[in-house]
């Protein structure tokens, strides 16, 4: 970094348990700042389709969060929320803000039982809000109800042999036997969906979405059956009754299914998260003539290589020619590789031996310290 005009981007996603995209991105800017006053921060917060998308978005576009209540995993009503980019004309929504695994205390997790019902209702409040593309991150998912229950609330009819409509949960789907569209959002045909899914699983079977992650919202063995059944029975309607074959595309087993029913119903499109919240942010055009991209996130593993932040904005960033520094709460051996992808150092905002509580309750200092030595040491002269 010479001597003029020095633009830093700071980029990060959430230290997880610590700080958010938003909150570490102050906190990078902090470090730069004591190091370096009169750069220019350009601070961009991301996310990778998860938690915490809509408000790095938001924060990220100049957007808005709206608040507006939903219906919950469970089925009561919860306090929730979607976000409104800059452009005002795009909504984005956490399937987590309704339907999330967190939302569902650990002796209730039942994926025959929780729905996405809230999902569906985020989304016809974006609607209301006259937004016609809609970003839906569908990762942490409480449910396995094959998104049935989200396409419920926006106006379609699930129905069983006698006619009735079927109720909520995974545990209903195999009930099903014809599928009603005639009452179904009539906005959704001239909307835009972009779902990000960083998964590939199929709907069914033993890599599909009830085998690979019904355990961990609360299925047995039996359940898991049960539900893969259900999920099973789902796609044969689909196929018949919408004449689209959703069961082995990759992707379509995430959250529950949801992935299915997006392409199936809301005629969406399933793409890498990182990507779209990329592109959403205008990452490679803000990039441009910057000297330095901090990035980072609270710990940096294998999972880091493939379709998460670091990962994605190393790509662009290498397209742009920007040098990249990713700070991580952690760093397992594998995360070294990202240096072979370019990355200019991978470093740990850790500066002792602590407890993991000590190292998040000091999370906001931490960053900022390391931070500062990046660019102290990307900018230091021979004495």
């Amino acid at each position: 970094m010479g001597t003029g005009h020095v633009k830093i981007i700071i980029a990060p996603d959430s230290f997880k348990g610590s700080l958010s995209a938003g909150e570490a991105s102050e906190a990078i800017r902090v470090g730069v700042l004591r190091a370096m006053p009169d750069a220019e921060t350009v601070l961009i917060p991301l996310a990778d389709g998860g938690e915490g998308t809509v408000e790095a978005l938001v924060t990220s576009t100049g957007g808005r969060i709206v608040r507006t209540p939903a219906t919950g995993p469970l089925g009561s009503r919860i306090d929730s929320f979607f976000g409104v980019l800059g452009d005002s004309e795009t909504a984005v929504v956490e399937m987590a803000a309704a339907s999330g695994l967190p939302l569902v205390p650990h002796d209730l997790r039942n994926p025959m039982l929780t729905t996405t019902f809230g999902t569906g209702e985020l989304i016809r409040a974006a609607l209301d809000a006259g937004c016609r593309r809609i970003i839906l991150g569908i990762g942490g998912s409480a449910t396995n109800d094959g998104g049935v229950g989200a396409i419920q609330a926006l106006g379609a009819r699930f129905r069983d042999n006698e006619g009735n409509e079927v109720g909520f949960g995974g545990g209903e789907l195999a009930r099903i036997r014809t599928i009603d569209l005639s009452g179904l959002d009539a906005r959704i045909a001239e909307t835009e969906f972009v779902v990000a899914c960083d998964v590939d699983n199929p709907l069914t079977g033993e890599r599909g979405a009830s085998a690979v992650f019904g355990p961990q919202k609360g299925a047995t063995p039996e359940m898991v059956s049960a539900l893969d059944a259900g999920l099973q029975n789902l796609a044969e309607v689909i196929r018949r009754d919408l004449g689209r074959d959703v069961e082995d595309l990759p992707g379509a087993g995430a959250a529950g299914g949801l992935g299915a029913a997006s392409v199936a119903f809301l005629g969406a499109e399933l793409r890498s998260g990182i990507e779209i919240v990329l592109e959403a942010t205008r990452f490679a055009e803000r990039i441009r003539g910057a000297s330095l991209i901090v990035t980072g996130e609270g710990r940096i593993d294998a999972q880091t290589l493939g379709g998460k932040t670091i990962n994605g904005v190393l790509r662009v960033a290498r397209s742009e020619g920007v040098p990249v520094v990713a700070l991580g709460g952690g760093i397992e051996p594998e995360g070294y590789a990202l240096l072979d992808r370019g990355a200019a150092a991978v470093l740990s905002i850790i500066d002792r031996p602590m407890s993991l509580d000590e190292a998040q309750s000091r999370a906001r200092e931490l960053v900022s310290i390391a931070a500062e030595q990046v660019v102290r040491l990307r900018t230091a002269r021979p004495v």
